[in-house]
């Protein structure tokens, strides 16, 4: 098992960036992807971004395309979601998610694809 413990959401003017961080302890995190899920109040949680075991390559759901990015630090055990050009359709529970299965195995963009999860970060933004 894997403990997920995200942080750095908060209220935010629209435009504005914010930067979630998510630190991990306890399985193997470098040989898994991870990823970015959100859910908004009424909403089924839905895919954001995710990330290769490596960090050489990412998924984007269209909705963030070209203002997120999500990258990882392996030395840190710490996946990151840089935000930018927030939008008031952005706020949402943000959760990181550590990918199931086999080291190595490939990234998945449904939640189904996880098998360990974060608390949540609250991100709010204003319009």
């Amino acid at each position: 098992q894997v403990q997920l413990v995200e942080s750095g959401g908060g209220l935010v003017q629209a435009g504005g960036s914010l930067r979630l961080s998510c630190a991990a302890s306890g399985r193997t995190f470098s040989t898994y992807a991870m990823g970015w899920f959100r859910q908004a109040p009424g909403k089924e949680r839905e895919f954001v971004a995710t990330i290769t075991w490596s960090g050489g390559s990412a998924r984007y759901a269209d909705s963030v395309k070209g203002r997120f990015a999500i990258s990882r630090d392996n030395a840190k055990n710490t996946v990151y979601l840089q935000m930018n050009s927030l939008k008031p359709e952005d706020t949402a529970v943000y959760y990181c998610a550590h990918r199931s299965g086999s080291s190595y195995t490939a990234v998945s963009l449904t939640p189904g694809g996880y098998d360990s999860w974060g608390q949540g970060t609250q991100v709010t933004v204003s319009s």
